[in-house]
């Protein structure tokens, strides 16, 4: 009943937009289309709001917060923002550039003078800007908080260890713990957390009264769970730990709320009472600052745009001759995707609680054909057929990995040499003990895992947490015989 009210309430402000009135007929077409493609997902529940000329023209939640349960997501259910986060970091940090207290051109020590990278010249002229770009040549560094739980502090501390993966400027790493950084600057010049800053600079003006900075401050019981295909089921799984790095996506919001955002940032950061940024600092933000290769979304293939660039926080490219601002957000069992088509003033928000459901990339496309530019494209079909040719490649990669295992081969050593201690000054701390023929695994005490022997000196077996995948660890000697050191899925510690 609900639901149907808020559609009638919806169609009743839906006059005309230019030449291209939408119809109630349109609008039931498009709830229809977006339980249908769901179901064919298999996503538990999900939440949507399109806006159009500064108002909400489609807002609905479908199917449930969690499987097992009856409860309906509704467009008051609270989802995981996620890296969409990084776009309201971004837009505190231009609110601080109007107020001169800083430009997006300073260097970064200025502000930071405890985070160093590996190469000193590149700590002396890293500036604001490229924290944003992800263009400082640093490579993944999600095991700060995917292999360990240490302090935002303490993740500056040790960047000086990461290696570049390629030279500075000169190439395109997507980055969290960039957006961290920017987020103690924030907390820096306002003398403030970057919660409490969000809080009083978006949500509370824009009227977001749901939303939350973090998980831990949620104030309401209609949260979506996180989900995950185990063994060919989907299953409930734990939340992710409120992330140090929460200015690169810790942000919980729901349909209702999260439409009040996609309008002010269409409309150049204005809403009821004032606006957010100057309308230039608004314009630097979706200007294009870097490129992204086409290898960062495999929705690229199918897209093939002549353009693909980074602005501040938004991805960008061209789409039917118009430019698309948009960015992806995923944790651990939840998605996010936003996406702008600024010359439509059409914008929208997905918010879905199933690891990677890429339908998300559908109703993206989908609400820019549907609502602005006639196209009919089959979006559902082509991106069901790309992902499934990704997951069918990777299934072929697991089999290649498992049929070149050399059988009827023993450890080196005793099970008990390997045991032990182990360290890096990166990495942190890895245990390992034995029980029976298996090893215990414990690394920094947040990914655990039982080991059995693989080949040689290799072991694997499942993480403790089944949506983290399988371990391989393999353990290296030294000429003398003894283990050196331990090598666990690209992490290498050294044996105490």
């Amino acid at each position: 009943m609900k639901s149907s009210l808020l559609l009638i309430f919806m169609l009743a402000a839906l006059t005309s937009f230019g030449q291209k009135k939408i119809t109630a007929k349109q609008i039931r077409e498009f709830d229809q289309y977006v339980e249908k493609v769901r179901n064919e997902w298999e996503v538990p529940g999900l939440s949507i709001a399109v806006v159009k000329d500064n108002q909400v023209i489609f807002k609905k939640g479908y199917g449930v917060r969690e499987l097992g349960k009856t409860e309906p997501v509704t467009t008051q259910t609270l989802f995981a923002c996620a890296s969409t986060t990084k776009a309201m970091t971004v837009a505190l940090l231009g609110m601080l550039v109007d107020e001169g207290k800083i430009k997006w051109s300073d260097p970064v020590s200025k502000y930071l003078p405890e985070l160093r990278l590996y190469d000193p010249y590149v700590t002396q002229v890293l500036t604001v800007r490229d924290l944003l770009i992800h263009d400082t040549g640093v490579g993944g560094t999600d095991f700060f908080t995917g292999a360990m739980s240490i302090s935002v502090n303490e993740m500056f501390e040790r960047m000086k260890l990461v290696k570049p993966s390629y030279p500075f400027r000169n190439g395109f790493v997507y980055q969290n713990i960039m957006y961290s950084a920017a987020g103690r600057i924030i907390e820096r010049l306002t003398g403030k957390l970057w919660s409490e800053v969000i809080q009083e600079r978006i949500f509370d003006r824009l009227g977001m009264i749901k939303t939350a900075p973090k998980r831990k401050f949620i104030r309401t019981e209609n949260v979506t769970r996180p989900h995950f295909r185990i063994k060919d089921t989907i299953r409930v799984i734990d939340y992710g730990a409120d992330s140090e790095i929460g200015s690169a996506g810790a942000v919980w919001s729901s349909a209702d709320d999260i439409s009040k955002w996609v309008i002010c940032m269409l409309d150049s950061s204005k809403y009821e009472g004032g606006r957010l940024l100057k309308p230039e600092t608004w314009m630097e933000i979706f200007k294009p600052q870097t490129f992204f290769p086409e290898s960062e979304y495999p929705t690229m293939q199918l897209l093939k745009p002549n353009w693909r660039t980074y602005g501040l926080g938004w991805y960008q490219h061209d789409y039917k001759g118009k430019k698309i601002n948009f960015h992806t957000g995923s944790l651990a069992g939840l998605t996010a995707i936003t996406g702008q088509l600024p010359d439509e003033k059409l914008g929208v928000f997905i918010f879905g609680n199933y690891d990677h459901a890429e339908v998300r990339h559908v109703l993206l496309y989908k609400t820019f054909d549907f609502f602005a530019l006639g196209e009919n494209r089959d979006w559902n079909s082509e991106f069901k057929k790309l992902y499934a040719d990704i997951a069918l490649k990777s299934k072929t990669e697991k089999q290649g990995f498992e049929s070149a295992r050399v059988v009827d081969t023993s450890p080196t050593l005793p099970l008990d040499q390997y045991a032990g201690e182990y360290s890096s000054a990166l990495f942190g701390e890895a245990v390992i003990s034995v029980n029976g023929k298996i090893l215990s695994a414990n690394v920094n005490n947040v990914l655990k895992t039982k080991l059995s022997h693989w080949h040689y000196d290799t072991f694997r077996g499942p993480y403790e947490k089944a949506w983290h995948g399988d371990a391989t660890a393999q353990f290296k000697l030294n000429v003398s015989g003894k283990v050196e050191s331990l090598v666990i899925d690209g992490m290498e510690f050294i044996k105490q």
